[in-house]
């Protein structure tokens, strides 16, 4: 029996006896010839048979078996490798020898003009495109390198819970669930958990992991079940320091990305990865809304924010002024951060926190935390907060907590926006949003 071979590895391989597996992606069935294309986990190739039923039609077992393969029937192929640079496909083809079909697939209900949803309804289906399969792997070797980076910086992995029994930063957007005699929530976020690892002495932590909004939007980047990229570290001296991290970090991770898919992601998308240069821009947030109306643009919002049409335009800014395809804006409003965010030393209307935009569109959040009780306390009940509802919380900063900070990221948007995908439903394995819970 022929071992298995890769489509990938086939270059490599002299000519001769070989085996491949994989799935159906087109069948040209002609006269004196049959072409199959065959798509594996790692690429595509082109098997041939020539028949030998043209002056007797029917005598062709194998061609008959071959004229029945249906688009995305499972089978494995043993035939002669030859290598053939007139061949279009990789510069190679196996002549058929035998089939063994593993699993024989109906018509597909979905084309390559299928709407998303329709395509999402089907995603198992949708997930063979080869671009799908490239997603995937981007993400796959972003997300290691990012937790070498972490590992090789003396962070700790952690895995927090994702029930809790009272909300983790605010009573909005959470989804309840039943748990035995009572409620739980669904984790919004690692948030308090994290920092819970800065008293137990853990220093620096990180964890990859869902989180859960009961949001109702229906935008590109929104969902209700996300990967939240997560870090926290002790003995930071303000916020820059966490985007210090963050923007080494996210250099390892883009690194590796385009060391090993580079080629491949500009093939299939059209995209040239760039690796960041540090420091990324940092921009005040009311220096961001200055440019914008020096621009012509005033942000709608009344809570000072910026909007996602005024991160596009500060975007622009920032590519035409520093070429850069991140900025972190900073020092945002106390009103627009939650309690636990510290806020500037001589102005209490600031916090020690940041934003994080990627080609036009935030990606994360970051901030120094407020570690001193008392100040921890006022600034909840300023929130309207109840300190007793966050007792478990402000425990921890009962018993001594040193200065943190970290930030959360959404996994999702950052590969949205690397690969220039016009939404995370398209990078998301399987998406849940306000009106998708199938598949």
């Amino acid at each position: 029996m022929t071992a298995r071979t890769l489509v990938k590895q086939l270059a490599a391989q002299p000519d001769g006896p070989v085996s491949v597996s994989g799935w159906v992606e087109t069948v040209r069935d002609q006269k004196k010839v049959q072409f199959v294309i065959l798509r594996d986990e790692t690429g595509a190739v082109q098997l041939v048979h020539p028949r030998t039923d043209v002056e007797e039609p029917g005598t062709d077992a194998l061609a008959t078996t071959i004229s029945g393969l249906t688009h995305g029937t499972f089978l494995t192929v043993t035939g002669e490798l030859k290598h053939d640079e007139r061949v279009k496909l990789g510069g190679l083809e196996v002549k058929i020898g035998d089939i063994h079909v593993a699993a024989e697939a109906l018509d597909l209900p979905i084309a390559e003009d299928s709407s998303i949803d329709k395509r999402l309804d089907w995603r198992f289906l949708d997930l063979r495109r080869p671009e799908q399969n490239l997603i995937f792997r981007v993400q796959t070797t972003f997300l290691h390198a990012l937790r070498t980076w972490w590992v090789d910086n003396d962070f700790i992995e952690i895995h927090t819970p994702k029930l809790m029994a009272s909300a983790s930063e605010s009573r909005a957007e959470l989804f309840e669930v039943e748990y035995f005699e009572t409620k739980a929530y669904l984790a919004q976020s690692p948030q308090f958990f994290k920092q819970m690892a800065q008293p137990a002495g853990f220093g620096k932590v990180f964890e990859v992991a869902p989180a859960f909004r009961a949001d109702p939007s229906f935008t590109s980047r929104h969902a209700t079940e996300f990967i939240s990229v997560d870090a926290e570290m002790s003995w930071v001296d303000s916020h820059d320091d966490v985007m210090r991290m963050h923007e080494q970090l996210l250099v390892a991770g883009l690194t590796a990305v385009k060391e090993k898919h580079g080629a491949e992601i500009e093939a299939a998308f059209g995209v040239e990865v760039t690796v960041p240069a540090t420091p990324f821009p940092r921009i005040p947030l009311a220096e961001a809304h200055s440019i914008l109306e020096s621009r012509g643009y005033t942000v709608p919002r009344t809570d000072g924010d910026l909007d996602p049409e005024g991160e596009r335009r500060l975007a622009e800014y920032v590519k035409e002024q520093y070429g850069h395809e991140f900025v972190f804006v900073t020092d945002y409003a106390t009103g627009i951060r939650p309690f636990y965010h510290m806020r500037h030393e001589g102005d209490p209307t600031l916090t020690n926190s940041y934003d994080l935009l990627f080609n036009g569109t935030e990606i994360s959040t970051g901030a120094q935390r407020e570690h001193r009780i008392e100040v921890l306390v006022e600034q909840a009940k300023e929130k309207g907060l109840d300190p007793e509802e966050l007792g478990f919380y402000l425990d921890f900063f009962r018993y001594g907590v040193p200065p943190h900070g970290g930030f959360g990221m959404g996994l999702s948007r950052v590969i949205m926006l690397l690969l220039h995908q016009a939404s995370i439903r398209e990078v998301t394995y399987l998406f849940r949003g306000p009106n998708r819970l199938l598949p």
